[in-house]
């Protein structure tokens, strides 16, 4: 059977050749050779030359054969012994945000109250009065000392500016006093349930702190980004996917961002796929219409349902069995999708009924536990099928919850890179033994669960390089960890590219499209200056991206790379 299949590749190559000569203008739009690509296929996983007509490859395979497809017309790469691989997925982002992100504050450099006070004092400056001063993207577990940022460090100098400034995880935001008192909040407010007012011990006032649902009681009262603000943040965001290598971006959106990638595919701006997963509360959405996902167009189509259990880690609303070892009082939050009680489970009973894939947002190893048990009963009820439902994050799981993930068949996606952030504190708020099980990639592999890739932008940067570095070596972003923290769950450099590319397709139902450089595939891939197979683990995120390949179409190149290039 091999050597049939041998011999078939070749009697195709031969063809597309002769149609080539044939033709004068040659069968290839563009040919990328003289390279080391890694195609993913299980059965081919290395070439040295690709060929692409229109938004397919046509042959992978040897210089010399992919040139014999060249013509007039056809554009040749050297890539100069240079790296390709298919173009990346990021399975978990928050994409038009990212794009505001772009052009607002930001705190992720702070590292003191001073500085942090400096940066949006000079904001409110620039904006002059009236003006939200929103984002950020603050991280206070980097400050010296660590402590919860509050309203009086920043009202000073903001005494004309509404502030809603979030951290990272995006689970908390500072709010000033002229925020709060906009919002109406004061000493008397109650706090929504799956949400959280932090307040002074002594007086009951409001730090400015709000978590979670909470923080909808100031957002309500934020001035909403027109349409063509929300162009241009999402051409911003398209622009660094495409630096990035990313075709293809899972973005865990708002139903009404799905409109704003519609006007960009109209206008034929839209240089990465996308899958857009809107809020579970559509889930009624779906059961009219009678839509089964994926449902679209391949550049543009709805994923699914995206849900909340719980928080984050970072701003103490990750759901535990047992409480905080800094918070003794806390074991977390339940988001406000939980309730009522029972409200989830009729939402995703629903959806599966519907034929609608769900990825659903648990962190605590209570929350992940509840929600295994969620999909075990919808599967009990409706019978076995490839569901290929998520849990994303699956962040902290409990050694037993490790092997439903698996027996499920429920897909894990993760997020590296906050392995290399949260490992830095992380073990002050749970402890060593919960962490153990924290961000298991290797435990979660053994038992068979697939693993697909993201950044979670903006809490994470948006590049896969450095998801795969941190997945490869788990070295923290103190340096405290050279040789990884927790190194029994590192896993290798292949894994980590398959969550980035293989899986990431499986996810969304789209492995027979792309995902691997084969024929027939889409053309999405990605060229590298480096081969990451040949560099030390700790040097994989040094590698760049020279050029990054769409639909067949060169989104983006970077000029100083190499001749041909």
């Amino acid at each position: 059977m091999k050597t049939f299949m041998i011999m078939a590749a070749g009697l195709y190559l031969g063809l597309l050749a002769g149609c080539a000569a044939n033709r004068g203008d040659g069968l290839a739009d563009l040919v990328l050779y003289n390279g080391k690509i890694w195609t993913a296929a299980a059965d081919r996983p290395w070439g040295e030359a690709v060929a692409i007509k229109g938004e397919r490859i046509i042959a992978v395979g040897s210089s010399v054969e992919m040139k014999k497809l060249a013509g007039r017309a056809t554009r040749l790469v050297d890539l100069h012994r240079a790296s390709a691989l298919p173009g990346f997925i990021d399975s978990h982002t928050h994409f038009l945000a990212g794009g505001f992100s772009l052009r607002s504050i930001k705190l992720r450099g702070a590292k003191s109250r001073k500085e942090f006070v400096r940066i949006i004092g000079e904001k409110a400056m620039e904006l002059g009065k009236g003006s939200w001063i929103l984002n950020g993207d603050w991280d206070h577990q980097q400050f010296i000392p660590v402590e919860l940022p509050a309203r009086e460090w920043i009202d000073e100098v903001t005494p004309d500016n509404p502030v809603c400034v979030n951290r990272l995880d995006g689970h908390m935001v500072l709010c000033n006093s002229l925020a709060l008192r906009m919002a109406g909040i004061d000493r008397r407010t109650a706090a929504p349930e799956g949400g959280e007012i932090v307040r002074e011990a002594s007086t009951g006032q409001p730090t400015g702190i709000l978590k979670d649902k909470a923080m909808d009681l100031v957002y309500r009262h934020v001035p909403q980004p027109s349409l063509p603000e929300k162009l241009e943040a999402a051409r911003l965001a398209l622009r660094q996917a495409a630096e990035h290598g990313l075709t293809t971006i899972h973005d865990m959106a708002d139903a009404s961002d799905f409109e704003v990638f519609q006007e960009l595919l109209r206008r034929g701006e839209l240089t990465c796929r996308m899958v857009v997963y809107i809020p579970v509360t559509e889930v009624e959405l779906f059961q009219r219409l009678r839509l089964r996902t994926p449902f679209g167009d391949p550049r543009l189509k709805i994923g699914g349902l995206k849900g909340f259990v719980d928080g984050s880690l970072g701003s103490g609303t990750a759901y535990f069995f047992e409480p905080y070892l800094d918070d003794p009082a806390n074991r977390g939050l339940l988001n406000d999708q939980m309730f009522p009680a029972g409200i989830m489970e009729q939402r995703l009973m629903a959806a599966d009924q519907a034929g609608v894939q769900v990825a659903v947002h648990a962190i605590g190893d209570r929350a992940n536990a509840q929600l295994l048990g969620i999909f075990e009963r919808i599967e009990k009820q409706n019978g076995p099928r490839l569901r290929r439902w998520r849990i994303e994050h699956a962040q902290h799981l409990r050694p037993e919850d490790i092997g439903r993930l698996g027996r499920l068949k429920v897909i894990a996606s993760v997020q590296p890179y906050h392995a290399s952030d949260d490992g830095r504190w992380a073990e002050k708020k749970i402890g060593a033994e919960r962490c153990r099980t924290t961000y298991a990639f290797r435990s979660l592999l053994d038992q068979g669960v697939l693993l697909t890739m993201g950044s979670d932008w903006t809490v994470a940067p948006l590049d896969p390089l450095a998801g795969i570095w941190a997945a490869v070596t788990r070295r923290t972003l103190d340096g405290r960890n050279p040789e990884g923290w927790h190194p029994e769950q590192k896993i290798s450099l292949e894994d980590a590219l398959r969550g980035f590319t293989w899986n990431g397709a499986y996810a969304e139902f789209a492995e027979k499209e792309k995902g691997s450089l084969e024929p027939g595939k889409l053309a999405d891939l990605v060229v590298l200056d480096k081969d990451l197979f040949s560099l030390p683990a700790a040097d994989l995120n040094t590698a760049r991206v020279m050029m990054t390949v769409m639909n067949g179409r060169v989104v983006y190149e970077h000029k100083a790379g190499p001749e041909g290039l």
